[in-house]
Formats: structure tokens, sequence, C-alpha cells
């Protein structure tokens, strides 16, 4: 009895394996993507990624201006407040450098 399970499922399986390449051609995947090259798709998620960082510094700026007037006198407050532009400063040169650097490549090596 269970030889004639396992001669089933064999069969099942090979019929399934010899099956598959008519059922993959008869799918046609399309680019979901509007790039067609991955240039493209770095050159405008590096664009993507300065906007925000460009819409987000200001934001952290007077956030950080905030903490600072609000200190009052603490030297733990105001320290936070000059941490906070500082890595705001570092976090946009970072941004800013990486976006250089992509462009610079592209330029060297265009497709």
């Amino acid at each position: 009895m269970q030889n004639n399970h396992y001669k089933k499922t064999l069969f099942l399986a090979v019929f399934f394996a010899l099956s598959v390449p008519f059922i993959i051609s008869a799918v046609s995947i399309e680019n979901p993507l509007a790039y067609n090259t991955f240039q493209e798709f770095i050159n405008a998620l590096a664009w993507f990624i300065l906007q925000i960082a460009v819409a987000i510094a200001p934001i952290m700026f007077i956030f950080a201006g905030f903490k600072f007037v609000t200190a009052v006198g603490d030297p733990k407050k105001i320290d936070d407040a000059k941490k906070m532009v500082l890595w705001t400063m570092v976090g946009l040169g970072v941004v800013f450098c990486s976006y250089a650097i992509i462009n610079f490549f592209r330029r060297i090596f265009p497709m």
C-alpha cells in the first residue's frame, strides 16, 4: 500500500517538475519601477534622499533652537541642543557628500 503511495508522489513530483518551464514561459513580468537601468534608479533614490534631508534639516535646527532657548541655563540641556545642531549638520554633510559621490561616478562611468 505504501509503495503505491510513493509511486503516486513520485509521478506528481516529476509531472510538476516537467511542467514548470511551460508555466513560467506563460507568465511575463513587467518592470514595476519607472526606471529602466540600475543607474537611473540609484540617481532617483539619491535625489529623493537629498530632498528629504533638505526638508527635515530646518525643522531640526528650529527644534534645537527651541531646546536652546528653553534650557534656561541648564548646561545639560544646552549641550543637548548643541549636539542636535552638530549631528544635523553632520547628517546634511553625509547626504550632500553621498549625492556628490554618486554624481562623480556617474560622470566618470557614463552609461
